[in-house]
């Protein structure tokens, strides 16, 4: 898989239920009160139903342990996580917590991809691309050796993590985008998301 290019077309979609009433524009950089209020909301409502944290964060790619896949982190979906982690334990979110999550300059992208050595990872970049615009990221990170796979001993033989962040003032958060990992052997994966359809 490292020597081709692989593009994933897929729909954004954020695990819901009936309880959830999901913001219009969750890629915010500015979410009003009111949607601030909601989002801790729905964190508190998510531990009530004991449902983890992670149910917030935005996913795209693959739904299955053998093809490349990732999710996002808007603002929004920190601060459910963040009061849904809280609530588990009995907390609540202070005003502190509250600022530190929307005073963050950037949204965090993590992404899987696969390849055939241990250290296939290393020095992997990410970039988004709108329109012809690319985006570079502010931080980078990848797994230094990579985990087997579901398909291991056959090939993709490893799986590895390659996350990055990229500031919010940078993209357009209603723009489709490609994100884009480039492996430092070679290839690429790229995931097509319509960032206006997040939810």
């Amino acid at each position: 898989m490292n020597s081709l290019r692989v593009m994933v077309s897929v729909f954004v979609t954020v695990a819901s239920a009936p309880w959830m009433i999901l913001p219009s524009a969750a890629i915010d950089a500015q979410p009003t009160a009111e949607q601030i209020r909601a989002a801790l909301d729905r964190g508190n409502e998510a531990a009530q139903q004991h449902n983890p944290p992670d149910i917030f964060h935005v996913r795209f790619g693959g739904t299955d342990d053998m093809h490349p896949r990732g999710f996002l982190v808007t603002k929004l979906g920190s601060l459910s996580v963040m009061a849904t982690h809280m609530a588990l334990r009995g907390l609540e979110p202070s005003p502190a917590d509250i600022a530190q999550v929307l005073e963050a300059p950037t949204m965090l992208i993590s992404t899987i991809i696969f390849g055939n050595v241990p250290s296939f990872a290393v020095d992997s970049y990410m970039v988004l691309d709108q329109g012809g615009k690319t985006i570079k990221p502010v931080t980078m990170r990848f797994d230094g050796q990579a985990n087997r796979s579901a398909a291991w001993p056959d090939s993709p033989r490893f799986k590895a993590k390659v996350v990055a962040s990229f500031n919010y003032a940078d993209f357009d958060p209603m723009a489709k985008t490609a994100i884009t990992v480039f492996p430092a052997n070679g290839g690429e994966v790229s995931f097509l998301l319509d960032f206006a359809q997040i939810k």
